[in-house]
């Protein structure tokens, strides 16, 4: 993807390209980070960085989805009482 160049409106507003918005998949209205680093502007989906933060953690959950033990240890202390 080739760089683009935008400006700074009234009120600190950036317009995304439309390029770069189909490449991150979003959507009018929708949420992203910013951070800064080494300088420069970082926009990010937070959807993609939900799905990122989940791919971290997945090995560390063994097979079943976080929320598949929770429910399976909820069935398990209804089962007892």
């Amino acid at each position: 993807m080739t760089a683009q160049r935008a400006r700074v409106a009234e009120g600190g507003r950036l317009v995304i390209p439309a390029e770069f918005r189909r490449a991150l998949a979003l959507n009018p209205g929708e949420s992203v980070g910013l951070d800064i680093r080494d300088g420069e502007l970082r926009v990010r989906s937070l959807r993609r960085a939900a799905q990122r933060a989940q791919a971290l953690v997945r090995p560390y959950l063994g097979e079943a989805a976080l929320s598949d033990a929770l429910i399976a240890d909820r069935r398990a202390e209804a089962a007892r009482d």
